[in-house]
């Protein structure tokens, strides 16, 4: 079949469908399909019966809202390409903030720094920064066993396993040290705004990494309590928010001890990662 009609096809049942960017999902989905890249479609004519019936499957989930990451079992993040799965959020950009503000506040990319990540779902974070600071080691923890494992593949698929350890657990309970660097990106979706949210975030990614509680601030609350006891005199807590918290959870960390130093926005301007310090 013709690349041309096939994409034009896909572009109108998905704009049809409400999503946004229906031209570049189409050809996204195709390169799926094809197992091209972008630029490799530009030399694809025509699409042999395999691809096309392969393509056609992936088109109808994507109809259905699924996220296209879960279709295509992966997403980039940071410089990484990473394995996704639906026991664990998608990446987003948005998150890279946390490791624009890591950079930041620990600009010497030799130091041998100790991470860790509490919630990790994909490893993305603490992989991220281990990309960045070859030198640090790191541990990411889920409460969720198959987000733990998915974590250890993308750590393997990245090439980063020697200088990480992932594990299940509920927050810092099986954990002893301290560290340089504690990332997180916890659960801050308010409970009455998740039925609210898109098809492919309510459907399709779990509630457990999104339900942050009435006001969306639980996480913080148990997060910001145990941060005195995880970090080294003088490490930093960078952790991710929602639209409008940062302030709520800047005062949850100053009535821990722990000392705002830097915010960070997003490509949206809006301040996604707040980077606390424990005083020396």
């Amino acid at each position: 079949m013709a690349k041309d009609d096939l994409l034009r096809e896909a572009s109108e049942a998905l704009e049809q469908a409400g999503i946004e960017d229906a031209r570049r999902e189409a050809r996204l989905l195709l390169g799926w399909a094809t197992d091209r890249d972008l630029g490799g479609l530009l030399s694809l004519d025509n699409v042999c019966p395999e691809q096309a019936l392969r393509f056609s499957d992936g088109l109808k989930r994507r109809l259905k809202r699924e996220p296209l990451a879960f279709i295509t079992g992966e997403t980039g993040f940071w410089t990484l390409d990473l394995e996704t799965g639906r026991d664990t959020l998608i990446p987003r950009a948005d998150s890279e903030s946390l490791i624009e503000a890591a950079l930041n506040v620990q600009p010497d990319r030799n130091a041998p720094l100790s991470i860790l990540d509490l919630g990790t779902g994909t490893g993305c974070l603490l992989l991220a920064a281990l990309s960045e600071y070859p030198h640090a080691t790191g541990l990411g923890v889920d409460l969720a066993p198959e987000a733990a494992a998915l974590a250890r593949r993308n750590s393997i698929r990245t090439g980063l396993s020697e200088r990480c350890f992932f594990m299940a657990g509920n927050w810092t309970d099986s954990l002893h040290g301290r560290f340089d660097i504690v990332l997180s990106n916890p659960p801050y979706i308010e409970t009455g705004d998740l039925a609210g949210l898109m098809p492919e975030v309510v459907s399709y990614e779990p509630a457990r990494a999104l339900d942050g509680g009435a006001d969306g601030l639980d996480a913080y609350r148990i997060l910001c309590g145990l941060l005195p006891g995880i970090l080294v005199p003088e490490g930093y807590a960078i952790l991710e928010m929602g639209i409008g918290q940062i302030d709520a959870v800047s005062a949850l960390g100053a009535s821990n001890g722990l000392r705002e130093v830097a915010r960070r926005t997003d490509l949206g301007g809006v301040e996604r990662a707040l980077v606390l310090q424990l005083p020396g």
